[in-house]
């Protein structure tokens, strides 16, 4: 037998096409006993996310006729009606080793080097093993995946730096303070945006969180969300003399901080690193603060080049990834030739 794989993803189908194939968790296993009772597959793993969904196959059948017969379980399970042609990819070996190698490693994914993709496979292959339908050939592929997946961590630089804007700024963060556990965050403006970057920087060890916003209701829903505290918009310069960052996110047509306000404020901190995070558009800080010592200000713009400066980095390590998969690809079928003898360890 020989794996094989079949599916779609973020890269060649729409959000609204993936939604008509997702798997719920309680029925892949039903779904796995179908495809095997139908003689399709001796062994089979279903991997099912928002960005995904592929189904991997052990079977005797030739590369041709086990994709096509998969492609119809996929259509009839549920219930497609439409034609399906570039939006499905197909793999046999040992390009489907390959993808399950790189899916693994996070080197498929929209964001590449992410590592959440491989607790998804993890649990996709436990839901299939704990449920018996997998045996010899799938347990060595997934198992060998997962093994990839951690030496290309360890050995490349695929995960090298922050690749968003809001995790770019947790990281600047962390370089201008030690321990970002001593430090108050300062929320201005109760946007998506900053409510994720302050939520980044509370996973990063920041205790205690301040927010103003022009709704005073907007501002104690969101502080309630964070276990912080409000303080009223009108004078909410004031908590800058306490706080050592500020994420700003206000939808103000001008500056609503500039260097005036802020040089005598600077003076009463003694000077202590301010950290000013401005994602507004427009601009909610004059740039002009820059000039003062121990102020440091990044806007949208800075944030959205540090991370793709990370992500051009990463970009340069796949080429590095791709020959460590391919060795242990050609490794695993040469070698050992999916032993029947292999088990879930």
């Amino acid at each position: 037998m020989n794996v094989v794989v079949i599916g779609l993803s973020h890269r060649t189908s729409p959000v609204e096409l993936r939604e008509r194939f997702a798997f719920a968790d309680e029925k892949i296993p039903g779904a796995l006993a179908a495809l095997r009772d139908s003689g399709v597959a001796g062994e089979a793993a279903i991997l099912s996310t928002c960005n995904r969904v592929e189904i991997y196959a052990a079977t005797s059948l030739a590369p041709e006729a086990a994709f096509e017969e998969l492609k119809k379980f996929l259509v009839t399970h549920h219930a497609f009606d439409s034609a399906l042609d570039k939006e499905i990819y197909t793999f046999a070996e040992p390009h489907s080793l390959q993808h399950l190698f790189k899916v693994a490693a996070g080197l498929d994914s929209m964001v590449i080097g992410e590592t959440e993709i491989l607790g998804q496979l993890k649990d996709a292959y436990e839901l299939a093993f704990t449920h018996k339908h997998t045996g010899a050939r799938l347990n060595r592929a997934f198992q060998r995946a997962f093994n990839v997946a951690k030496h290309i961590r360890t050995a490349t630089n695929i995960q090298r730096g922050s690749v968003s804007v809001m995790s770019a700024a947790v990281e600047l963060a962390g370089k201008i303070f030690s321990s970002l556990a001593a430090h108050e965050v300062l929320v201005i403006g109760a946007g998506e945006t900053s409510e994720k970057t302050a939520r980044a920087l509370q996973s990063r060890g920041v205790k205690r969180i301040t927010v103003t916003n022009r709704s005073p209701e907007r501002a104690m829903a969101l502080a309630a969300e964070l276990g912080g505290r409000t303080v009223p918009f009108e004078n909410w310069t004031d908590a800058l003399e306490q706080i050592d960052i500020a994420i700003s996110s206000t939808a103000a047509p001008q500056h609503i901080l500039d260097r005036a306000k802020l040089e005598p404020l600077m003076r009463r901190r003694r000077n202590r690193p301010l950290l000013l995070i401005d994602i507004a558009v427009p601009r909610d800080i004059d740039p002009a603060v820059n000039a003062l010592d121990n102020v440091y200000l990044y806007n949208v713009d800075d944030l959205q080049s540090i991370a793709d400066d990370y992500m051009n980095l990463r970009k340069e390590e796949i080429v590095r990834c791709e020959k460590i998969i391919a060795e242990k690809v050609a490794a695993l079928l040469e070698a050992n030739k999916f032993s029947a003898t292999d088990g879930h360890g």
